[in-house]
């Protein structure tokens, strides 16, 4: 048999992330899943709060994406790319489709930090100017452009000198924003929601702010939905809270299905210009291949069949009360709970009483985790298929959880 498999990843891949998962209880294998849940090698169940942090909306290996990429298999899992790809066709149409209003144009590539590539090159493209305004707890990936426009020294330092000319502004603040847009200003990045940064919720109106402000100083709104888009928010996109439409917009995580990796740019038009004089401008050798599309065409559907944003809303307004009444319960631990749909943050009062937590739920079958960028938040993100019998075993789980953290603190405490 050899070497177990977590020996390996320890020795080979990641020995810091293993000796992280060891801390948090999560040294396990995982083996297989469906729908909500997924399983060790040990037999052991978990609830999968996390939803591999907003790709699993339709949660684990969902029988209809499942079949589209299994029939696409036996035709052509890969384009030569001298010819067209149907399926690839099409989800560009699809996506024009739902996207917000004036958004007609896609680039694909494999990942959230590739579709942010993208858009920061047809960005400076379009405009001539190179300045990005991002914002303070933004993620935005870690590939060197899209790390560049993520503010977090214990990311960024290692991998410096960044791409000039980006400027950071606190999130939610379009006094700070007005005043960082100048005459090299391509464009502005923001997220509907922050995701990593610990689940905030901008003041009502900011989303509306930033987009009349880049019309009026002429830059471009680049609004990146890789984990709010596709129904995560109780909306499909969660620009559509303030009916924003964005220059362009980047898309990943839940577009394929939770089977496929794929991400994407979608933009104006007139933005994608540069493409009519050079068609090679940006390119990528697996981006939107026909295995992905094929999986995001049925994710897609399934996503609007189903009404899942509906969805979200309802069984996250039925989490978010539940996790209120444990704030009201443990004020010393909890600090905040907020979010919109079910992509909803729990703040603790420390990042330490949020590992002991989130530790504390592995031991009893549910799968959480912290935001990369606030350490306080753990991010419950769980498939929007999930009914209110899952929202019930989860908030079970988070009470003994919460009341052995207390007890383990004050045995700390003595």
């Amino acid at each position: 048999m050899g070497m177990d498999p977590f020996t390996l990843f320890e020795r080979h891949i990641n020995p810091g992330l293993a000796g992280l998962l060891r801390f948090t209880g999560l040294d396990r294998i995982e083996s297989h899943a469906e729908g909500p849940y997924v399983w060790d090698t040990t037999g052991k169940r978990y609830l999968d709060f996390l939803g591999l942090y907003g790709t699993l909306n339709l949660g684990h290996r969902h029988p209809k994406v499942v079949a589209a990429v299994e029939a696409q298999l036996r035709r052509m899992p890969m384009s030569v790319r001298v010819l067209v790809s149907e399926p690839t066709a099409r989800l560009a149409a699809k996506l024009a489709e739902i996207t917000p209003e004036g958004l007609e144009m896609v680039f694909f590539g494999n990942s959230g930090a590739e579709a942010v590539e993208a858009a920061i090159k047809l960005a400076r493209a379009y405009t001539g100017k190179p300045g990005i305004v991002t914002t303070q707890g933004g993620f935005h990936g870690k590939t060197m452009g899209a790390l560049s426009l993520t503010p977090k020294p214990e990311y960024q330092d290692p991998a410096k000198p960044l791409l000039p000319g980006v400027k950071v502004v606190p999130y939610g603040d379009l006094e700070a924003l007005e005043a960082a847009i100048d005459e090299e200003t391509a464009a502005v990045i923001v997220e509907p929601i922050q995701g990593e940064g610990g689940i905030r919720v901008p003041p009502e109106g900011y989303l509306r702010g930033v987009r009349e402000l880049t019309q009026r100083r002429g830059v471009l709104m680049i609004a990146d939905e890789v984990q709010t888009g596709l129904g995560r928010t109780g909306k499909l996109f969660g620009v559509d809270w303030e009916g924003v439409s964005p220059d362009l917009m980047t898309l990943a995580k839940a577009l394929g299905g939770g089977v496929m990796p794929i991400g994407a740019c979608v933009g104006r038009r007139e933005v994608f210009e540069v493409f009519k004089q050079n068609p090679l401008y940006h390119s990528s050798t697996f981006g939107g291949n026909p295995l992905a599309a094929a999986a995001a065409l049925a994710a897609i559907e399934v996503t609007l069949e189903e009404r899942l944003p509906e969805r979200a809303l309802e069984v996250g307004g039925y989490l978010m009360e539940g996790l209120k009444a444990l704030q009201t319960e443990f004020p010393h631990l909890i600090e905040d709970v907020r979010g919109r749909g079910l992509m909803l943050g729990i703040e603790f009062t420390d990042a330490d009483i949020g590992a002991l937590v989130v530790a504390e739920l592995a031991e009893r079958g549910v799968i959480t985790a912290f935001g990369l960028n606030n350490p306080k938040v753990v991010r419950l993100e769980p498939p929007l298929i999930i009914g209110k019998e899952h929202v019930d075993e989860a908030l079970s789980a988070l009470s003994e959880s919460l009341k052995a953290t207390e007890k383990a603190l004050e045995g700390l405490l003595g």
